[in-house]
């Protein structure tokens, strides 16, 4: 499997004032979450003012649509039409939900997704280095093995964990069994399919008394990150959690790929496109950055101490 990190595939900016001159370009961007989230302008801003750096500059020579589910995955295939329906010139999807959903609306536009943890396993595209059909983008790769790894270095006495995910994640669930059989911990896994439900695992984890817990991700246990962060806080679990603003918010520490990357990196693709390039031939990417984020006043409350070796690591320290 051929695997492109970095953008040297992508090449350089064209002159953009020239090649844009009387052309007004509509793209659709089609969100999970919204742009009213915490932390959505973190990763918008990057995207925004690349495309501004190449010339493309809203309301003037760009148009764009923005669709936001607001943390409910049912309304994409809507709101993928309406985008299909505007005939927009492009969908950015901002991740894999959304890029499923823009793809079951149209095989004819072009569309770039931010963030996906398995475009080939999930059908997004055909292959990474040839993605064929209208669909390209940028992977979240799958990084539980190493979460796992660093909540027993963080965490040693920990020896079964709790793993929160959702409908969909069987993949990220899957690549949790080797590394997990290796660190010799057992895993208890819950999925999280409804706000009631959430309350039935918590009541199980309790009952089951793990000594840490993983979150997997997805838009439903962002939504209610508050509600799992006061549980692990009360159970006190040393848990990682799948984005820092988990750890912004209170809790103990992520690992993650840097999302705004993602975003500044799609520009270029969007970019390309725009420009005749189709989608079919730009293979898919690998991201290029990772943040470890770490949280002392929450290690504190757990009377844990984060090791030299994990502090050395660390791109932010929350005090």
């Amino acid at each position: 499997m051929f695997l492109v990190r970095g953008s040297a595939l992508v090449g350089a900016p064209f002159a953009a004032q020239a090649q844009l001159a009387g052309r007004t370009f509509r793209i659709g961007v089609l969100l999970i979450t919204a742009r009213a989230h915490p932390g959505a302008d973190r990763l918008l801003q990057p995207f925004l003012l690349g495309m501004r750096e190449l010339g493309y500059v809203d309301g003037r020579n760009l148009i764009i649509e923005w669709r936001e589910a607001e943390g409910h995955a049912a309304r994409l295939p809507v709101l993928a039409s309406d985008l299909v329906a505007l005939k927009v010139d492009l969908i950015v999807a901002g991740g894999h939900e959304a890029a499923h959903a823009a793809k079951a609306a149209t095989e004819a536009i072009p569309i770039v997704f931010v963030a996906s943890n398995d475009p080939v396993g999930q059908g997004l595209v055909k292959s990474y280095s040839r993605p064929g059909g209208n669909v390209t983008g940028f992977t979240s790769e799958i990084l539980g093995g190493k979460r796992l790894e660093l909540l027993r270095e963080v965490a040693p006495q920990v020896s079964r964990v709790a793993v929160l995910h959702v409908s969909g994640d069987a993949t990220l669930v899957a690549a949790l069994r080797e590394p997990s059989a290796r660190l010799k911990l057992q895993l208890l896994l819950h999925e999280l399919k409804s706000e009631v439900e959430l309350d039935n695992v918590f009541r199980t984890i309790e009952q089951e008394r793990p000594e840490g817990m993983i979150v997997l991700g997805g838009v439903f246990a962002y939504v209610h990150r508050e509600r799992i962060l006061r549980f692990t806080a009360a159970q006190r679990l040393p848990a990682i959690y799948p984005l820092a603003r988990w750890v912004e918010d209170g809790g103990l520490m992520s690992y993650a790929l840097d999302y705004a990357d993602n975003w500044r990196r799609t520009v270029a693709y969007v970019d390309r496109i725009l420009k005749g390039a189709s989608p079919a031939d730009l293979p898919v990417q690998l991201p290029t950055k990772y943040e470890l984020v770490l949280n002392r006043k929450a290690a504190k409350a757990l009377g844990l101490a984060f090791p030299p070796s994990v502090l050395l690591r660390a791109d932010r320290v929350i005090e």
